[in-house]
């Protein structure tokens, strides 16, 4: 007997009404990406291997999908590592490529490469496909969408304002109204490590900060402190794990704790900037704050860094992120080109939005109607009508085999197509059609005219 077929864990199939859904997603971010003057790119799913390698930091690193080399590719692997089983060096002997770990990544190799084909600033969106050797659980998965949105070539700040506009935009158009778009800036962690004395332990600080509301204050000091980070300089941020109040308050708070750290001030005085033109601006349906806990672990963040989280009561991690990253182009080979950008992300946003009930019923890919089929003659009549209501782009069909009625009736039903057209003998006669409501049993005889009008 064989085997079940089956698709590895963290990956999923999509039936054509989850398929309509997202495509419902991808339809808004996409016209929202547009309307705020992003252009779109794509790069290959997989890159070299060393395009990708150590620029996540070391948790980042180790969730990379590896490729393994064609052919026989033990064969030039060194003998010493493959009897020591030392797979992590081994690795780099047979695997050259990786599965794209983010879009942010591909793009800033993709900018080095075609530096001379751009004009800058370059406003990109980016929707496709990554993958992470994560442990799959209620949203997250091993292959999911981002839907990236990027400027690379400003340092203005009022790049941070329009992503902050782009999110609320995005997500009021969605429905999903009362996200809450927290923003912090790596430079106030590096100030906040300055200050007490452990800026040689920023990325172990940032890291172990970053998950205070995942493991809780207790959790986060003693990873801390593991890390090497004293305990006089994990009491001198006490506050932060704690840290409650307006915008602006926290903002003040901050400015007397980094008073002495010339890097954590440009911070503050970034966050008040973006902070006070998104005020006065306002937004429609989402919620800024300032969460000084936020760190993204991400070594490339080097300004304002983001993440959106999903409405009060509605139980889902993050459903957006990103940040400024002065620097990361720099590590293929072009200096001094600042870029900042935000993700969507897709596969949690339909999650939570199918848990609030906010899909629209016209969303479902189906057709308006079914013609039924009582044989070649008939079949050739509604063809016709059919050809020209599609030509109107009203989705229509007709049942392929000339099969019991009631069949053909049921069929409607599981596919959730609304409306039935009849076509018989006499229909052909006078040219008309039968048109049949299933939901309520109406029928009624219609010319093309009032039946392209019923079907709009």
């Amino acid at each position: 007997m064989a085997q079940k077929p089956s698709i590895p864990k963290g990956t999923r199939d999509f039936s054509p009404a989850e398929v309509a859904k997202r495509n419902y997603i991808f339809s808004t971010i996409k016209t929202n990406f547009e309307k705020f003057g992003f252009q779109p790119i794509e790069t290959p799913s997989f890159e070299n291997s060393e395009t990708l390698m150590g620029k996540y930091g070391e948790e980042g690193d180790r969730l990379i999908f590896k490729i393994l080399n064609s052919g026989d590719y033990l064969a030039k692997a060194d003998a010493t590592l493959l009897e020591n089983r030392d797979s992590l060096k081994l690795t780099s002997h047979i695997s050259e490529k990786a599965l794209r770990y983010d879009l942010t990544v591909p793009f800033a190799r993709y900018v080095v490469q075609h530096q001379n084909e751009i004009e800058f600033p370059f406003k990109r969106y980016q929707i496709q496909p990554v993958w992470r050797a994560d442990r799959p659980q209620k949203g997250r998965f091993r292959e999911f969408y981002q839907c990236d949105a990027d400027v690379v070539g400003s340092n203005s700040l009022w790049q941070e304002v329009e992503l902050v506009q782009l999110y609320d935009s995005v997500f009021s158009q969605l429905g999903l109204g009362g996200v809450t778009i927290k923003i912090n800036n790596r430079k106030i962690l590096s100030g906040i490590a300055e200050v007490i004395g452990a800026s040689d332990k920023l990325i172990d600080f940032t890291v172990a900060l970053d998950k205070l509301d995942k493991i809780g204050e207790d959790s986060v000091k003693k990873e801390m402190l593991e890390k090497g980070i004293s305990e006089t300089a994990i009491e001198k941020v006490q506050t932060l794990f704690n840290f409650t109040g307006t915008i602006n308050e926290k903002i003040e708070k901050l400015a007397q704790l980094l008073a002495n750290s010339e890097e954590g001030m440009k911070g503050v005085n970034e966050l008040q900037f973006i902070c006070d033109n998104v005020s006065t601006l306002g937004l429609q349906t989402a919620f800024l704050d300032l969460d000084v806990t936020l760190a993204r672990g991400l070594n490339y963040y080097t300004g304002a860094i983001f993440e959106v989280a999903a409405p009060k009561g509605v139980a889902m991690g993050s459903i957006g992120g990103g940040g400024r990253y002065d620097d990361l182009t720099g590590i293929f080979g072009l200096k001094n080109m600042s870029g900042v950008g935000i993700s969507f992300g897709l596969d949690r946003i339909a999650l939570v939005m199918e848990e609030v009930g906010l899909f629209p019923e016209a969303v479902l890919a189906t057709s308006k109607a079914l013609f039924l089929n009582f044989g070649d003659k008939e079949a050739l009549y509604a063809m016709k009508a059919i050809g020209k209501l599609r030509q109107k782009g009203i989705k229509v069909e007709l049942y392929p085999d000339k099969s019991k009625i009631d069949k053909q009736f049921k069929h409607a039903d599981r596919r959730g197509i609304p409306f039935a057209v009849i076509v018989g003998e006499s229909e052909i006669e006078l040219e008309e059609f039968g048109f049949k409501n299933l939901a309520t049993g109406e029928q009624q005889k219609v010319d093309f005219e009032t039946l392209v009008a019923l079907l709009k």
